[in-house]
């Protein structure tokens, strides 16, 4: 007598399903840190491009002379500082701050990843130039951006 089989015995759906969690309990920490790691790169490139930025609207700036108050940039008009742009002027001269919350305080601003696990300790900063032809500060933490709570 011939009889069909229909379905998986209960012994294959158990060793699917161990298999299945074996893998879960590799994979889901290793990709757990790969969106604060994505979030650390995002708030060091930032940080890179506030310099590529104010050192393209200060080469313009000596270029024209030491004598505009501001420059051209794709553009927009970034006003100037010292020669660099000036707390709104960076803004002008990324154009695009995608994933960040910009908030001024006094000559910094401060540039926030959204959705960093401590929002106050994941940033970049950018404090305006002090004196002629002085660079401006950049993460007053250093060479690197703030990348604690990211």
């Amino acid at each position: 007598m011939r009889t069909l089989q229909r379905g998986f015995t209960l012994i294959e759906l158990v060793v699917v399903i161990v298999v299945l969690g074996i893998l879960a309990a590799f994979a889901i920490p290793h990709y757990a840190a790969l969106d604060s790691a994505a979030r650390v790169s995002a708030v060091t490139a930032l940080s890179g491009s506030l310099r590529s930025a104010a050192a393209l609207a200060h080469a313009e700036y000596l270029a024209a002379g030491n004598t505009p108050s501001s420059v051209s940039m794709e553009g927009q008009t970034v006003t100037l500082t010292n020669g660099y742009p000036d707390a709104s002027g960076i803004l002008l001269a990324l154009q695009d701050t995608t994933g960040f919350t910009t908030s001024t305080s006094g000559s910094t601003v401060t540039f926030t990843k959204t959705g960093a696990t401590t929002p106050a300790t994941c940033i970049a900063t950018y404090t305006v130039s002090a004196a002629a032809n002085t660079a401006p500060v950049i993460n007053s933490a250093g060479l690197t951006a703030n990348t604690a709570g990211c």
